[in-house]
């Protein structure tokens, strides 16, 4: 990707400036998400969204910032569905809705191509240290959103009070990730099922009722 330069102060954009700019945002992140970093050009997102060069370069000095610009926005979409099931996790139930929601993603065409934070940490982690920081701030808070409900589980009796709440976190975060590269390599939403239903019986070994 290139020497990473100093980004520019962000200007104030006009309601249309924002939308443009949105708009060649949203083209990328599929085409990146899809492709890959490497096989997507500036070129294919004007193609992508009939956009005129200048507005491209408008909003965008090159294609590295185009690139951390996704990666911004990919986090935030990935964490805003995380967060639906996860910020306020607290029972058994809560956990198993959640794995009900990404094995039915990953069996759509969203789901074809990875996680969307998870492909772009394979390719941009040893290239950018910008983006490398991003994404591991991300996986951290998601991870944390595990922690976290692990420990309201325990507080609420649900769950041992000797069950390690930091390995059952880790090991949730591993089978969802390894679930996506599995999912996407066979095409078949039959992987992410197994790798999470096998680190649910890790925490469901480790429930007060089973002692």
């Amino acid at each position: 990707m290139g020497e990473e330069q100093p980004s520019p102060k962000p200007r104030r954009l006009t309601a249309k400036g924002a939308a443009t700019r949105q708009r060649i945002l949203d083209a990328a992140a599929d085409l990146i998400y899809m492709h890959g970093v490497d096989s997507t050009s500036i070129d294919d997102v004007i193609n992508a969204r009939g956009t005129g060069k200048s507005q491209v370069y408008g909003h965008f000095r090159d294609k590295s910032e185009l690139v951390e610009a996704v990666v911004e926005a990919q986090i935030e979409r990935v964490l805003s569905e995380q967060a639906r099931f996860l910020e306020d996790l607290r029972t058994m139930r809560s956990l198993e809705r959640w794995r009900d929601s990404i094995v039915a993603s990953v069996r759509g065409p969203r789901g074809a191509h990875g996680c969307p934070i998870g492909s772009l940490a394979s390719e941009l982690a040893d290239r950018s240290e910008t983006a490398r920081r991003n994404l591991e701030q991300a996986f951290a808070v998601w991870e944390q959103w595990f922690r976290a409900g692990l420990e309201r589980m325990q507080q609420s009796g649900e769950l041992r009070r000797d069950a390690d709440v930091g390995e059952l976190a880790v090991g949730l975060m591993a089978a969802v990730q390894g679930g996506y590269l599995l999912s996407q390599t066979r095409r078949d939403g039959r992987s992410m099922a197994l790798a999470l239903d096998m680190a649910l019986s890790c925490v469901r070994a480790a429930l007060a009722d089973n002692t």
